[in-house]
């Protein structure tokens, strides 16, 4: 999404700066709503008398542009949205309630004007045809003469959409989805307003392995706007009585069809109501066994400001509430811990000290302590690992790898039930390289596949890694991969002996870590040998993070105040993963 700090309207370039009534009060018709607006002056009649000389669908064209851009043309349509608001989108869409013949050609438009008009009013509007982000409208609008009343009835669409057909043929128009479409990304909920929406579903990455490619992915999904040119809103759509997450679904959607910044996006002029088809879980599910093992990336906790983390003590003290809310939720006897600030060496001050000291202080002095790491790297931040001593105990020294294709080294800790009996375990945590492309050259650069920059170098530390697991007796191989299940490093995981434990316990409906661009997937793993895997007697990912809105996180510039909480919710981007094991 491009940014603009004077609004992110596609229907109006940053300069305009018309006024727009403000609203007055809601109204519907012709099964929109809109606002009535402060009392019209009555179009004179002789302006009603100047007639139409092109219908909407010729203005539209059966292209994706105008073939009349550029030309001041007059045409005749019912108001099916109100968006003249300085706060929306300072304009109205008006169509056709006569369709033409060819279905190829849209029946709506745009039209850029705060003149008073109300849907269901029966419009004449002269004004230059343009292009503007992909929307064809009336920009700037002449005339706008209101001279009685229609209906339009909303088209059915429901996707995926024939083959050979386009979204296009439907832009300005009212439409409707009849069928049930599922949230899959609210990541710009609270900055934007936007809601990605899925006709099948959660969407998962294609590089998951669950059969489907990224066309049929957007083939059934389409953007959900709020009609508002405003950023960071006080108070954000689907924020109240709670938030929206990844899996709430809404049916018999009503909306115009509308364009911008690349993407279609439905504009409704009532908000529709979502139900939660994806409540909160406020534990993970049960797992089972003797000592509980987690998988936690925080998202960049760090004790010192400005760096990748909280920008002020008050955020700092925000993300750590969160932070341990989440671990508490968890209780692991032992958790592998990503994007701790790579600072161990700042004794009582350092990120993995000043957690696990606010850890302790509300479940209990001594209750958890952390292993130092021998090889943490000079990367920023560093894996970390906690443990609860009256659980486990920790088994010879903390051991690391020298391989130069980490840029943030594992940390290796062996374990045993604190009274001695039973197996130890082998911990081996990790962060691989993410999949950004700074820096990226050659067979590191992303070769379209679906897996992303630095793929060769991730299925060369995996490698690192299952030839390390390969000497350990019962080794638990943990942590963000930055890898999807499909892909090349997992694959060189398994390949080396190495089995995904939730693949063995969590339906596929649930498995997924992370959500990015609208599809979900596990870039979180846990994986033993098979001595090991025998031991395991459940897996579970915590969905507190990865469907849950970015404004709810502890940042302060943008956030709303209201929807900040001291719980687990959007502690971080990643869900957390934990395991049961059985060492008696």
């Amino acid at each position: 999404m491009v940014l603009f700090t004077t609004g992110r309207s596609p229907y109006a370039p940053a300069m305009r700066q018309k006024a727009a009534a403000l609203a007055a009060a809601a109204v519907a018709a012709a099964g929109f709503a809109g606002y009535t607006g402060t009392a019209r002056a009555e179009t004179p009649a002789t302006a009603c008398e100047t007639p139409a000389d092109h219908r909407i669908s010729q203005v539209q064209g059966s292209a994706d542009a105008s073939p009349l851009a550029g030309q001041t043309v007059r045409v005749e349509g019912v108001v099916t949205g109100d968006f003249r608001r300085a706060d929306q989108l300072k304009g109205f869409f008006v169509q056709d309630p006569k369709p033409d013949a060819d279905p190829a050609t849209s029946e709506g438009l745009f039209v850029y004007s705060t003149k008073d008009v109300k849907p269901g009013d029966r419009v004449l509007v002269t004004g230059k045809v343009t292009e503007y982000s992909g929307l064809t409208e009336l920009s700037p609008a002449s005339a706008v003469d209101v001279c009685g009343t229609g209906t339009v009835k909303p088209v059915d669409v429901r996707l995926p959409l024939p083959q050979g057909v386009t979204l296009e043929r439907y832009e300005g128009m009212a439409v409707r989805f009849k069928q049930r479409l599922t949230a899959t990304e609210v990541y710009n909920l609270g900055r934007y307003g936007e809601v990605s929406l899925s006709s099948a579903g959660r969407l998962f990455n294609p590089t998951e392995g669950r059969g489907k490619t990224q066309a049929w992915n957007d083939a059934h999904r389409i953007l959900l706007d709020d009609g508002s040119n405003v950023q960071n809103p006080p108070v954000p759509p689907y924020t109240k009585p709670h938030v929206l997450r990844v899996g709430d679904s809404t049916t018999n959607l009503t909306a115009i069809l509308s364009q911008g910044f690349g993407s279609y996006r439905l504009e409704p002029a009532k908000l529709p109501k979502f139900a939660r088809t994806n409540p909160r879980q406020p534990r993970p599910s049960r797992v089972g066994g003797d000592v509980r093992v987690a998988s936690f990336n925080t998202e960049n906790w760090f004790t010192t400001l400005n760096m990748r983390g909280a920008t002020s003590a008050e955020e700092r003290d925000r993300q750590l509430a969160k932070l341990v809310a989440a671990i508490k939720g968890l209780n692991p006897d032992v958790a592998g811990l990503m994007e701790i600030e790579n600072n161990d060496s700042a004794g009582a001050t350092s990120a993995i000290q000043t957690l696990v000291d606010k850890l302790n202080s509300e479940v209990g002095a001594g209750t958890y302590a952390w292993i130092k790491h021998p090889n943490p790297g000079t990367d920023q931040i560093h894996v970390a690992a906690i443990y609860k001593p009256a659980r486990v105990r920790p088994v010879g020294t903390p051991r690391s790898s020298d391989a130069p294709v980490f840029e943030r080294p594992p940390l290796v800790q062996t374990f045993a039930r604190a009274n001695g009996k039973g197996a130890t375990f082998t911990l081996i945590a990790n962060h691989f390289k993410s999949k950004g492309c700074t820096g990226a050259t050659g067979a590191d650069k992303d070769q379209g596949d679906g897996q992303g920059c630095f793929n060769p170098r991730r299925v060369s530390q995996a490698k690192a890694i299952a030839e390390l697991a390969a000497h350990e007796t019962n080794p638990l191989v943990l942590g963000d991969l930055n890898s999807y299940t499909a892909e090349d490093p997992i694959k060189a995981l398994t390949g080396g002996g190495l089995i995904g434990q939730t693949e063995r316990f969590i339906k596929p409906a649930q498995r997924y870590s992370y959500v990015f661009d609208g599809q979900s997937g596990e870039l979180d793993h846990v994986l033993a040998n098979k001595a090991l895997s025998k031991r395991v007697t459940g897996a579970a990912i915590w969905h507190i993070n990865a469907d849950e809105p970015l404004a709810e996180g502890y940042s302060m510039k943008y956030n709303p105040p209201f929807l900040y909480h001291p719980d687990a919710y959007r502690s971080s981007d990643h869900d957390p993963v934990v395991i049961g094991l059985n060492l008696h």
